[in-house]
């Protein structure tokens, strides 16, 4: 009797054994991936991790379900991801505004942005754009520069509110140029656009997308692209660094982040579906109709671009005096 049950106990353990080497044998994804996005369903953030979920999740043969953490510019959403098991089913899709901003802004971040988490690919950069009013001397950049150097303090600058993306760019733009500015803070920078058309204000940075329409209905000019380079739907439109050596925008991507400690495999598995769903034609095209685009980078690349956006936006910080406040 005693024998039978030492025999029935190992048949039990070598079934357990079992079991467990087949689950961890599974390959990986074998259930749906939550994907984190700490910004509000609609919004830019929000739009842009459906459309590439739904392409991924058709490679990965598993759902990408979009989960929105709203609250405190993408922290709340961050710091879940942070805490996550490291098993590549909890996901984060962010922008600067969780691991780059708020390092300068937040005086207690719930999570520290190169430890707890570990980077997969950049995937989306958005065109940024400066616009002026219809009327009044500022027709181009260049004579937009030539101006605020001959009157300082005369015009102003929207952002989307203190310590964003856009008044930070506010700042470096005034630090490269050599003007002197002034900053009016709205809640969002669409609500900043009919006041330019109107006249209330001088300028304002806010993206592309938002501000095509008042530009092609000629209630609004764009007179600078905030990227690198020319956006080719208006190739007459200069890069603000051509105008203004040294201006270097803030830190300004879209990407995938897992907590700590992601299996490298994993890492290698989920960068190449994002590479390879930016690069499906509806999906490009959906960029191009966002004035978006692709920019996929690997893991050590995107460590390396968050770096370098820390760097920038730390200097437009003390520039720009912004104490953290939350």
């Amino acid at each position: 009797m005693a024998i039978t049950r030492l025999l029935s106990a190992c048949l039990v353990l070598a079934g357990v054994a079992l079991w467990g080497a087949q689950a961890r044998a599974q390959p990986y994804p074998s259930k749906p991936i939550r994907l984190v996005v700490g910004f509000p369903p609609g919004s830019t953030v929000d739009v842009s991790a459906r459309l590439l979920a739904r392409k991924m999740g058709e490679a990965l043969d598993q759902p990408l379900v979009t989960d929105n953490r709203v609250g405190a510019g993408g922290i709340i959403g961050a710091a879940a991801v942070a805490k996550a098991p490291a098993d590549g089913y909890t996901l984060l899709f962010t922008t600067p505004s969780t691991h780059v901003i708020a390092v300068f802004l937040s005086k207690e971040l719930p999570y520290d942005p190169v430890r707890d988490f570990t980077p997969i690919a950049s995937a989306i950069d958005t065109y940024h754009s400066r616009a002026v009013g219809p009327a009044g001397p500022l027709n181009s950049l260049r004579e937009l520069v030539e101006y605020a150097k001959r009157n300082p303090g005369k015009l102003t600058y929207s952002s989307a509110g203190l310590g964003t993306v856009f008044h930070l760019t506010g700042e470096l733009f005034k630090r490269a140029a050599g003007v002197d500015i002034l900053h009016v803070p709205y809640k969002s920078a669409v609500q900043a656009l009919p006041d330019l058309a109107a006249g209330r204000i001088s300028m304002t940075f806010s993206t592309l997308q938002s501000q095509l329409p008042l530009s092609r209905s000629g209630k609004i000019r764009i007179v600078g692209m905030l990227t690198a380079d020319r956006y080719p739907g208006l190739p007459e439109v200069p890069a603000v660094a051509e105008v203004v050596p040294g201006f270097e925008r803030p830190a300004d991507w879209i990407g995938f982040f897992g907590p700590a400690g992601l299996p490298r495999a994993i890492v290698e598995r989920l960068g190449a579906e994002v590479k390879a769903a930016l690069a499906a034609p509806e999906i490009v095209r959906t960029l191009d109709e966002n004035a978006q685009r692709a920019i996929w980078t690997s893991p050590e690349d995107f460590a390396r671009m968050i770096r370098q956006g820390t760097q920038s936006t730390g200097r437009a910080v003390k520039a720009a005096g912004i104490q953290p406040e939350r």
